[in-house]
């Protein structure tokens, strides 16, 4: 029968290779310097070349030890990423998740889940940071974080929890002073007020089902970093605002305001879970993850059109 490879030598003359030194390998894998020795030596054996060749003051890579390396610290990589991922599964979850979620969404829809998510992973805290801002998610130390958007391209990892519509609204109090518009383009008549941290900020952008669209710069009295702050001001009648459904929506269903432009839609956003690239997470992140994504659409009444979905995006 054949032979296995010898892994533990590959493993550790890949080591010796990234180090440029058996000293050094022999520290940061806890071993010593013989048995680095001895493993590298054993390897050259049993593959009949010399992979080394070795002075008291350089440490130089043959020809056959150059086509070894690259395979040696791929094995070495795999290797230590399959033992990280088991042993991260291995464990119950425990310890601190930093979670960024935009304001009002944060205290609407993930803070009411938070104690059942407790009761569920008692080891595991949560650091919920509420801001409308867009977070540097790995600049800035976070775990995750929720967004609602449509998300551009990048490379952290996004998941698609569910859809998040836009409605144009107004008082009714207003629509009977100032008339009610029917064009986009009729907003430049009226008092609009506007949120900081749109995608593209100050513009709104409208399609509608013929393809036509329209994009509108809003001017008002009040601009916003947060949604839910212009809703005393939009139910008092004095302007127009543009907001997710999470905010405006019980309003619209007790008749306070009204939608308008019902013929002419945003582009429609979601709330979407984004993480840093790379891994295995940490499973204290990933039962979390799991917990919003089953939770939210729930609690929000709301479910996916068509599953949660991985991407790559910002």
């Amino acid at each position: 029968m054949a032979k296995l490879p010898d892994f533990e030598a590959l493993a550790i003359f890949a080591k010796v290779v990234e180090l440029r030194s058996f000293a050094a390998a022999a520290g940061e894998l806890g071993m010593s310097k013989a048995t680095v020795s001895k493993a590298v030596t054993r390897l050259e054996e049993r593959l009949g070349a010399r992979l080394f060749n070795r002075t008291s003051r350089r440490l130089a890579l043959t020809d056959a030890g150059h086509k070894l390396a690259d395979r040696a610290a791929r094995l070495l990589a795999d290797g230590e990423a399959a033992e990280n991922e088991a042993l991260a599964q291995s464990v119950a979850p425990r310890g601190l998740v930093r979670l960024a979620v935009p304001m009002t969404f944060g205290v609407k829809a993930v803070a009411p889940l938070l104690p059942e998510f407790f009761q569920a992973y008692p080891e595991v805290s949560v650091d919920l940071h509420l801001s409308d801002a867009t977070v540097d998610l790995i600049g800035d130390g976070f775990d995750a974080a929720l967004r609602i958007a449509r998300l551009p391209d990048s490379s952290l990892i996004a998941r698609r929890l569910f859809t998040m519509p836009r409605y144009t609204v107004a008082a009714p109090s207003y629509l009977k002073r100032q008339g009610r518009p029917t064009h986009p383009m009729h907003l430049a008549e009226h008092k609009c007020f506007s949120y900081a941290y749109l995608s593209t900020p100050n513009v709104w952008h409208y399609t509608n089902a013929a393809g036509e669209q329209a994009s509108v710069r809003p001017a008002g009295q009040l601009r916003v970093n947060n949604g839910e702050a212009v809703m005393p001001a939009v139910v008092a009648g004095l302007g127009i605002a543009d907001l997710p459904e999470f905010i405006v929506g019980e309003a619209i269903a007790s008749g306070e305001v009204e939608v308008i432009l019902k013929d002419w839609k945003q582009a429609e956003g979601a709330v979407h879970l984004v993480m840093p690239p790379g891994g295995p997470r940490p499973l204290r992140v990933e039962v979390l993850a799991d917990f919003l994504a089953a939770k939210l659409p729930l609690t929000c009444k709301r479910r996916p059109k068509s599953g949660a979905k991985t991407s790559k995006t910002s």
